[in-house]
């Protein structure tokens, strides 16, 4: 493997694990925000109220979202082993 090949692959591998963790990342931000939100608004500051919404939020996306994030996650192990092959 030349080493642009092997940039190109960890480009990839970015771009997937871009793809993976984005809509987790990006719904935990949303729900952190909200429940920011209603702690200004309402003046209650405890600690742990922010932590209870966004574990149930990625709970349910990742159960949601699993079988797509295992989908193309087993499609990119898949392209590398079929690379390695012609090494």
């Amino acid at each position: 493997m030349t080493t642009g090949e092997v940039l190109d692959v960890m480009r990839q591998m970015l771009v997937v694990c871009i793809q993976l963790a984005g809509p987790l990342l990006l719904v935990s931000i949303v729900v952190g925000l909200v429940v920011a939100i209603f702690q200004a608004a309402t003046q209650i500051q405890e600690q742990t109220l922010t932590f209870v919404p966004k574990l149930l939020i990625i709970a349910l996306m990742l159960l949601l979202l699993g079988s797509w994030i295992s989908d193309n996650l087993t499609e990119f192990v898949h392209y590398v082993f079929a690379l390695m092959e012609t090494v």
